[in-house]
């Protein structure tokens, strides 16, 4: 298995990301009862890889737009490991083309986990461009409540995504 970054989420991380749950909440997609924390806490941890500072980043600020310039953060909670995916909503897809996509997971201890604890490793898993998503294949992943999510994603294996040890280049490359 490819080695991975990993940024662990303390408990400043989770109060501070607690403020924001209910002004960042899209209803629509929920699939789990920490859906929006998992979000939220995503783009805590690529803010602290990223630049070295999980407060650089726009939450609350960025809703309805990607979460950093050109840079769209999926998250999820589940326990790590590679065959997980990179998933993207069918309609998030057709509406916006955001450069890059990076695919975080934090690792909780079971896929039906209901809180994140301080402690809790994020592991920043790889990234594709719009390009790559859209030429993806789709599926109904379901959620964690129900066996049917009722849409389609676009889905790439993490250990297919592009490592991230040359993400930083690409991305500077082009700004």
């Amino acid at each position: 298995m490819k080695t991975y970054p990993v940024i662990i989420i303390t408990q400043e991380m989770i109060n501070e990301a607690k403020k924001f749950i209910e002004s960042v909440k899209v209803n629509r997609t929920v699939a789990s009862k920490i859906d929006t924390l998992t979000g939220i806490l995503g783009e805590f941890a690529f803010a602290q890889y990223m630049y070295n500072d999980w407060r650089k980043n726009r939450v609350g600020k960025n809703k309805g737009d990607v979460d950093f310039v050109d840079i769209e953060i999926k998250t999820s909670a589940f326990p790590f490991r590679d065959t997980l995916n990179l998933l993207v909503r069918e309609d998030y897809a057709l509406k916006r083309k955001p450069p890059y996509y990076v695919q975080i997971i934090l690792d909780v201890k079971d896929k039906r986990a209901d809180k994140i604890i301080a402690g809790t490793k994020a592991f920043i898993a790889g990234w594709a461009t719009s390009n790559e998503v859209d030429k993806a294949p789709k599926r109904d992943f379901g959620s964690k409540l129900s066996k049917y999510g009722g849409y389609k994603c676009f889905y790439i294996q993490i250990k297919n995504l592009q490592p991230m040890s040359t993400f930083k280049t690409e991305y500077y490359k082009n700004h």
